[in-house]
């Protein structure tokens, strides 16, 4: 059946303020990233006057050479300029989270060389949250609506999984945060899409960094001695982790040996309890994952 002149012209209109939209949310992207740079310019000119041949450390690390350049130069302003130096630590750190662009890790390990461990803890999952909330924001403007508009079914069929497994959904982003099955910035763009809530979202990311972060912040009291970020693996520090993804995962293995908890009231143990990595890669985790495929057609 024929369209319209009507039903034509408005599906034109459609068209022209879904592009419109989209060009939008681009340009409030690139102008918060410019702003970004603005302010990060604006906490570095409140440091000293700095030599010419120190000028060229200050730069986004990229590896432990470049990180250990950075933090000799801050640690030479740390006490002089202590709030300065914690400024620059934690905005460049939600700048690269915000931005899913690499180099945090390095920064991580650095806090702990620059700071001390409670601290350099804090400050650390801190900025994690805030810059993985702020880039969940930034996908929120223009991913979710790119994806949707390609493959709607999926889309409500992976928020279907979402919403079923969603007092659980704690669980799962804490343990996504401590195992290394997803990187971080794919986590970050995608929970948006699943449609996880920002809460979740936030204080997920806030506790699930924080055993990684841990060894990271540890190895900065060795800051000098690391060669790469490699060396910080360890047996110790993998039965850490393994350790820590268990914990996480207590509360939904305890609701699936008693299914019939009510209250605390009556326990009804199952008589079979399947492997839990099982439950996670079959559910909330195969929606992060399926969107590894779709972002590259998308993109």
């Amino acid at each position: 059946m024929k369209s319209s002149p009507r039903q034509e012209a408005l599906e034109e209109s459609s068209k022209e303020v879904g592009k419109a939209s989209k060009w939008r949310s681009l340009a409030i992207i690139v102008a918060l990233f410019f702003l970004s740079l603005i302010v990060m310019g604006a906490v570095l000119s409140s440091f000293p006057e700095i030599d010419d041949d120190q000028r060229l450390f200050i730069k986004l690390p990229r590896n432990m050479e470049d990180a250990k350049n950075l933090g000799r130069l801050l640690s030479k302003y740390r006490e002089s300029h202590y709030s300065a130096v914690m400024a620059a630590v934690f905005f460049t750190y939600i700048f690269l989270q915000a931005f899913a662009i690499p180099g945090s890790i390095f920064l991580s390990i650095m806090s702990g060389f620059l700071f001390s461990f409670p601290l350099a803890l804090f400050l650390v999952c801190l900025c994690s949250s805030i810059g993985a909330s702020l880039c969940f924001g930034l996908s929120s403007l223009v991913g979710v609506g790119l994806v949707q508009k390609h493959f709607p079914r999926r889309v409500s069929s992976w928020r279907k999984q979402i919403e079923n497994h969603k007092d659980d959904l704690w669980s799962y982003m804490i343990f996504l945060r401590i195992t290394p099955f997803l990187p971080n910035w794919f986590i970050n763009v995608a929970s948006p899409v699943l449609g996880i809530p920002l809460n979740i979202f936030f204080f997920g990311t806030f506790i699930g960094v924080a055993p990684p972060s841990v060894l990271f912040v540890h190895a900065g009291t060795t800051f000098y001695q690391l060669t790469t970020t490699g060396d910080i693996a360890s047996t110790r520090s993998i039965i850490f982790l393994s350790i820590s993804a268990l914990v996480s995962i207590v509360p939904v293995l305890f609701k699936k040996v008693f299914p019939s908890l009510r209250g605390g009231v009556q326990l009804t143990p199952v008589t079979h309890l399947s492997f839990p990595m099982h439950v996670y890669s079959t559910n909330i985790q195969s929606s992060f994952i399926a969107l590894v495929g779709v972002s590259r057609l998308t993109w």
